[in-house]
C-alpha cells in the first residue's frame, strides 16, 4: 500500500533523528530552556529577520491553535475564519472547548477576504444590542489553505490592515507553511509572513520533524504569560529539547525549505501528468495538496493500492479526492500512482465507447 492521504505517514529527516541519537545523553534542563531551544530560537528568529520575536514550541497543531486563540480572546469573544478552516472543522471542537466560538465566512477555495473580516466587525457592531452576540476578537487563516491554496502577499497585507483597524490580533496557522513558501507560485519569503501578522506558527510535523510546531509571537502585547498558557493548557513539554533539537536541525543550511521544495515538486508532477491526460482539479493548488475530479469507479480500483482523502463528490458519476505529498514522497511512487490513474482512465474510456454506441443506435 502507498500512502497519499496525509503528510505526517512518515517519521522524521534522517538529519534529525542522526541529531536525536548523538545528543540522546546530554542533560539538559527541562520545558525548552535548553541550549538547543535557545540556538533554534534564533535561527527561527533570523529567518524572520526580528530579533525580539518570542518563540514557543508546541507538540502539535491542534494544540497549537487552541493554545495561541485562548492567549488572546476575552470571554465573550470569538475568532473569525473561513468555513473550511482547520479551526472550524478539524479539530473536534477544540476551540469552543475553551468557551470561544468560531465565526465563519463563506470560502470557496478555503481562503477569505478583508471585506469579510470587516463586514463581520460592522454587521455585529450595527447590532442593537452586540453585547447579545460574540464579539469577534481575532482573525484566523491558514497558510496554505485547508484546500491546498495560498495567500499572495497583497491579500495578507489586506487581512493585516483590516485587523489592526478593528483592533483584532491576526493569527496565521502554519502547519504547512514551508510548503507554501517552498512553491513557485509564493511571491513572499518568511520575513514578509512576520510582518504582516501579530503570530504565526512553522510547522514541523508535516515538514521532517517527528512532531512540533514553532510559534512565534511578533505582538508585544500578546507575549505576556503565554508560557503560563502553554503550561495550563498541558502543551508545556518536560523534555523540550527534544522540540528544539529537531527545530534546531530544520533551520541549518536551508533545511526546512530543501525539504518542502521536494514534496512541492513531487505534487506538481501529479498535477502536471493527470491534467496532460485531460483530468480536471477542484483548486488549483501550487502547494503539495492537489484535488483532481475521478471517476467513482475508478476510485474504488485506486484503494486497492494506494491510500488518499475523500474530498468531495462533485456529480453522481465523478468524486473530489485529495493525494497529499511530503518532504519523504518518493518519485518512484508518484509515477506509479499518476500511471496507474492514467491506465484507469483509459480503462474506463474503453468500456465507455460501447454503450454510446448502443444509445446512438437506439435513437436511430
Amino acid at each position: 500500500m502507498i500512502r497519499f492521504e496525509c503528510d505526517y505517514n512518515e517519521g522524521a529527516h534522517e538529519r534529525i533523528l542522526q541529531r536525536l541519537l548523538e545528543t540522546n545523553m546530554e542533560q539538559t534542563s527541562g520545558y525548552g530552556t535548553d541550549t538547543h531551544c535557545e540556538r533554534a530560537r534564533m535561527l527561527i528568529r533570523q529567518a524572520c529577520g526580528n530579533e525580539e520575536a518570542d518563540v514557543h514550541f508546541l507538540v502539535g497543531g491542534t494544540q497549537t491553535n487552541t493554545t495561541v486563540i485562548a492567549s488572546i480572546l476575552r470571554p465573550h469573544q470569538g475568532v473569525i475564519a473561513a468555513v473550511s478552516g482547520h479551526i472550524a472543522v478539524h479539530e473536534t471542537g477544540a476551540i469552543e472547548s475553551t468557551g470561544h466560538k468560531v465565526l465563519t465566512v463563506p470560502s470557496l477555495d478555503g481562503k477569505i477576504t478583508a471585506e469579510q473580516v470587516k463586514a463581520v466587525c460592522d454587521a455585529h457592531a450595527k447590532e442593537s444590542s452586540p453585547e447579545h452576540s460574540v464579539q469577534p476578537g481575532m482573525v484566523y487563516i491558514s497558510q496554505p489553505t485547508e484546500n491546498g491554496t495560498m495567500y499572495s502577499k497583497a491579500e495578507l497585507e489586506a487581512l493585516y490592515a483590516i485587523s489592526q483597524a478593528y483592533g483584532l490580533p491576526f493569527f496565521i496557522d502554519g502547519a504547512r507553511l514551508g510548503y507554501a513558501l517552498a512553491s513557485k507560485d509564493c511571491d513572499m519569503t518568511m520575513r514578509d509572513l512576520a510582518r504582516m501578522c501579530d503570530v504565526f506558527y512553522i510547522g514541523g510535523t508535516k515538514i521532517g520533524a517527528l512532531m512540533g510546531e514553532a510559534v512565534v509571537i511578533l505582538n508585544d502585547a500578546l507575549k505576556r504569560d503565554f508560557r503560563y498558557i502553554i503550561k495550563q493548557k498541558g502543551g508545556l513539554l518536560a523534555k523540550g529539547r527534544l522540540l528544539g533539537i529537531q527545530f534546531e536541525t530544520l533551520f541549518e543550511d536551508g533545511l526546512y525549505l530543501e525539504i518542502s521544495r521536494h514534496a512541492v515538486d513531487m505534487a506538481l508532477r501529479i498535477h502536471e501528468s493527470l491534467e496532460r491526460h485531460g483530468v480536471e482539479f477542484l483548486y488549483k493548488s501550487p502547494t503539495n495538496q492537489q484535488f483532481p475530479i475521478l471517476p467513482n469507479s475508478l476510485l474504488e480500483e485506486l484503494r486497492g493500492h494506494y491510500t488518499f482523502t475523500f474530498w468531495e463528490k462533485v456529480d453522481d458519476s465523478r468524486s473530489a479526492v485529495r493525494f497529499c505529498t511530503s518532504w519523504a514522497t518518493r518519485s518512484e511512487n508518484v509515477d506509479t500512482l499518476t500511471r496507474d490513474i492514467v491506465r484507469l482512465l483509459q480503462e474506463n474510456e474503453v468500456q465507455a465507447e460501447p454503450v454510446a454506441e448502443l444509445q446512438t443506435a437506439a435513437m436511430v
